[in-house]
């Protein structure tokens, strides 16, 4: 069974009622009990008077037998003594009515006639005998004729009359109806002057159990003046809550007027988006750059719900943490925005988002910081992506080492002819390699800031006709043209001959990669108005005019199906602009696709070369 308490007593009353019906329901127990007290002692003593004249009445006729006992026995006439016994027992309703010896012999008896003295014996009156049940009983003190004393016993039960209880009964229930009635009469007096104080008891009592919403604890007008001025309260409680509110972020972006301004605009002047949330997770400031990362104005993110404009799982769990006090440090979550519509190609906005709780004023309110990390986790990506291809790269040219080294000893010295050939591709796949290294170790000096140029002359008959010779071998192999268009006098230039091998190759290595079989490259050197000018040409796969500026970037390799599947670092073209633009040119692309592109190479031509 459920156990009713006063908690339990307050829900089941309607609002207002708690107090007053408490104390009505206590009143009116109270009452009950003194009338139900009053009623059982007037009955005991209705009871009580009844068998006193029961006695009495019975007093006197018991003497009244016994002197008339007295004479029958010194007449000692038994018959008429046991006539005069059983006569007296049916006229007063007697259920003991016998003459007892001293001795405890019984000489006479009304109810049960018997003989004074029989043939088999005398009679007794058993040792203990007890009276008939629910009777009066009394003895009366008389002689007998031998001068011995003796006795009367009568006895007679005790009736009341039924008229007596239910008059009592009839009364007491009278009384009760009309106490009724007046302490009915009074807790409705009482209960429309005490039931707006009882509502505002028990507003108070669940602003106790931590009730803070003002719709909960609003009374109703009709409670009469008291609930009003309540209700006013209220009023001025929520106004100054949310006033404080206002103030709070204010007070932490330097928004005040005792000196807003230099807060304020540091605030606005940040590259990170910062976010000043209220206990109930509303935007309370926001700078620009937050409005820029979130994709919404910042008129309209102050004033909303942060939730709104962050559709992340891990980040509205983090602010429910916040809100409900149990967010104790600060939580970063990583969040993909969507691409505004009309710009999917540009893919989704990577924001780190941290909250951040403040302790000094309200445990629930916090900053959130707001970051773009696009940018680092693409690089992450391409990083990992460069090196599982540079792991693929560098295996291929060792693997094939190998293979010949292999094949120039099981050779030997008989097959010459074999082993030269192990040797030439031996030597190809080296200077590979070293090429491959060469770019790894290119990226570090560029990340660094430590690349730099060991100037001097450079002869490029000799080096167009060295990378002609590296790549003849690969184009026949893969059924591709491969021709180099030199003018009739090749200038000698100043400048990083490595470097500038390095980014030949590079443009050359990608032209015959990415152009299937049966098509073409060439290489045409140009010198004209104080430069040089190498174009590399193919009838490749081409590349999204989108994407002419992007291949550009380290690790980053065109989004087609195709270049998938051919091994890459995305670091080729990268190196070559920037061995360029480090000799004073650059490198420009023309491209279509599925026909080929065309990177031009260009550095300054100087004359003045030894």
């Amino acid at each position: 069974m459920p156990i009713w308490t006063g908690k339990t007593l307050d829900r089941a009353l309607p609002r207002g009622e708690s107090l007053i019906a408490s104390t009505g329901l206590a009143v009116a127990l109270v009452l009950i009990a003194c009338l139900g007290g009053a009623g059982g002692w007037m009955i005991v003593q209705h009871r009580e008077a009844a068998r006193a004249d029961l006695v009495s009445d019975l007093e006197s006729q018991a003497r009244v037998v016994a002197r008339s006992a007295e004479g029958f026995l010194r007449l000692e006439n038994p018959t008429g003594l046991r006539q005069l016994l059983v006569e007296a027992a049916a006229t007063h309703g007697l259920v003991r009515c016998r003459v007892v010896r001293a001795d405890g012999v019984i000489v006479a008896d009304g109810i049960v006639p018997r003989v004074a003295v029989r043939r088999s014996g005398e009679a007794r009156v058993s040792e203990g005998e007890a009276s008939p049940e629910g009777a009066i009983a009394l003895e009366s003190a008389m002689s007998m004729p031998d001068g011995s004393a003796g006795r009367l016993e009568v006895a007679r039960r005790a009736e009341y009359p039924a008229w007596a209880r239910w008059e009592s009964l009839t009364g007491v229930c009278v009384a009760g109806v009309v106490g009724m009635g007046a302490t009915w009469g009074l807790y409705r007096r009482l209960r429309r002057q005490v039931r707006g104080m009882s509502a505002i008891r028990e507003a108070l009592l669940a602003m106790d159990r931590g009730e803070g919403s003002s719709a909960a604890l609003t009374v109703a007008p009709t409670f009469g003046r008291e609930a009003a001025r309540w209700n006013a309260l209220l009023e001025e409680r929520s106004r100054l809550r949310m006033q404080a509110r206002e103030e709070r972020p204010r007070e932490a972006t330097g928004a005040r007027e005792e000196g807003p301004s230099e807060l304020a605009q540091a605030c606005e002047a940040l590259w990170l988006g910062l976010v000043v949330i209220d206990p109930e997770l509303t935007c309370r400031y926001a700078n620009s750059a937050a409005g820029v990362f979130l994709g919404v104005r910042r008129e309209e993110l102050i004033g909303s719900r942060l939730g709104q404009h962050v559709r992340d799982a891990a980040f509205l769990t983090a602010l429910e943490a916040l809100r409900t006090g149990t967010l104790k440090r600060r939580a970063t979550v990583e969040w993909q925005r969507p691409s505004p519509e009309g710009k999917e190609s540009s893919g989704p906005t990577v924001l780190r988002l941290t909250i951040r709780p403040v302790r000094r004023d309200d445990a629930h309110a916090a900053i959130v910081v707001v970051e773009d990390v696009t940018q680092q986790r693409v690089a992450d990506a391409a990083r990992n992506a460069f090196v599982a291809q540079a792991t693929h790269e560098l295996r291929t040219p060792l693997t094939n080492i190998r293979l010949y080294v292999e094949q120039a000893i099981e050779a030997g010295e008989g097959e010459t002819a074999v082993r030269a050939n192990a040797l030439n591709v031996i030597n190809q796949e080296s200077r590979r390699l070293e090429r491959l290294v060469g770019d790894m170790l290119s990226v570090s000096e560029i990340e660094a800031g430590a690349m730099k140029l060991h100037a001097d002359d450079v002869r490029l008959d000799a080096l167009f006709e060295e990378l002609q010779g590296d790549y003849r071998q690969q184009a026949e192999e893969k059924g591709l043209g491969l021709r180099f268009v030199m003018p009739p006098k090749v200038p000698v230039i100043r400048g990083d001959r490595d470097k500038l091998a390095m980014a030949l190759h590079n443009l050359i290595g990608n032209a015959l990669k990415y152009t299937p079989r049966g098509g073409s490259v060439e290489v045409r050197v140009v010198e004209e108005s104080g430069e040089l000018r190498v174009e590399v040409s193919d009838t490749g796969i081409g590349i999204k005019p989108e994407e002419s500026e992007l291949v550009f970037e380290r690790f980053y390799r065109a989004q087609d199906e195709r270049v998938r599947q051919i091994t890459g670092t995305g670091l080729g073209l990268a190196l070559a602009r920037e061995v360029a633009r480090l000799h004073g040119g650059d490198v420009t692309l023309r491209s279509q696709l599925n026909q080929g592109s065309t990177f031009t190479l260009t550095v300054p031509a100087m004359s003045e070369a030894a």
